[in-house]
């Protein structure tokens, strides 16, 4: 298939596969170490799949997206791209909810969507708020974490809320950093790196005081906080590092590295606690 069809039906955001994936692997994993069964993940996998892998045929079908379908054949690929990829979910969301199992994914879902409305509205009214748009968007694809933990288990519980909160505000500081990256490239010195990342080192310590506040409070797992370590450690070693060219490749891949990362520290530290 010719490159610009694959642009109309793949994602293009390379970055949200990951948001997507880690929690929805911690919260899975999370939920089996906890002796729940994995009939439902199946299904639960394909649907969450399918609705995140839909978005893109469907702009281009509607020609709300960068790339638009044009010619008959590319709206003929996008529509049975459009079309499979809606039997797959629907597919799967009638095996998870029959019989009325599962219903705690529509409430999960309702977020989800209200981030991802809310996402699009932002990105439409305040077009330079991209990272805030990426931030409200992360809290949908972030919900694979609860949702797997509860297909898995059954339940939804301060385990599956945690989940959701700990994996948003790591995609909420890679959001940053990859933001700070970009905008810090051109910086000479490391006052120049400083006064670009004010914002940035703003939202490490508010972030510190969240774990913290959370683990004193006893409604987050010290040893889970203990995740957020090699991220944290990289944001402040940034500024101390030398100025040197932004490598955009290199830099999608190290997030990845620490995505997943994070998401086996925190399974282990749930596990531990």
């Amino acid at each position: 298939m010719p490159s610009r069809k694959q642009s109309l039906i793949i994602p293009r955001e390379h970055g949200a596969w990951g948001i997507l994936l880690v929690p929805l692997a911690a919260g899975a994993l999370v939920g089996l170490l906890a002796g729940g069964g994995g009939r439902s993940l199946v299904p639960f996998v394909l649907v969450a799949l399918a609705l995140f892998w839909l978005r893109t045929p469907v702009e281009s079908w509607a020609g709300t997206g960068p790339i638009r379908a044009r010619t008959p054949g590319e709206i003929q690929v996008v529509r049975a791209a459009v079309l499979w990829l809606a039997m797959v979910a629907m597919s799967g969301l009638i095996w998870l909810l029959w019989h009325g199992q599962n219903r705690a994914l529509i409430w999960i879902g309702g977020a989800a969507g209200i981030a991802f409305l809310v996402q699009s509205l932002v990105t439409r009214i305040w077009r330079s708020a991209r990272t805030l748009a990426q931030m409200v968007g992360a809290a949908g694809l972030t919900s694979t974490a609860p949702a797997a933990y509860y297909v898995v288990t059954g339940r939804l519980d301060r385990v599956a809320w945690s989940l959701w909160a700990a994996n948003l505000l790591f995609a909420v500081n890679q959001i940053q950093f990859v933001q700070l990256r970009i905008h810090g490239a051109k910086a000479l010195n490391r006052e120049q790196k400083l006064a670009i990342g004010r914002g940035f080192l703003a939202g490490q310590a508010l972030l510190m005081m969240l774990l913290l506040a959370a683990s004193s409070a006893g409604i987050f797992r010290w040893f889970a906080a203990v995740a957020f370590l090699p991220v944290l450690i990289r944001g402040f070693a940034w500024f101390a590092a030398e100025p040197e060219p932004l490598a955009i490749h290199a830099l999608g891949k190290s997030e990845l590295v620490h995505a997943c990362i994070f998401g086996l520290q925190l399974v282990i530290g749930m596990r531990l606690a």
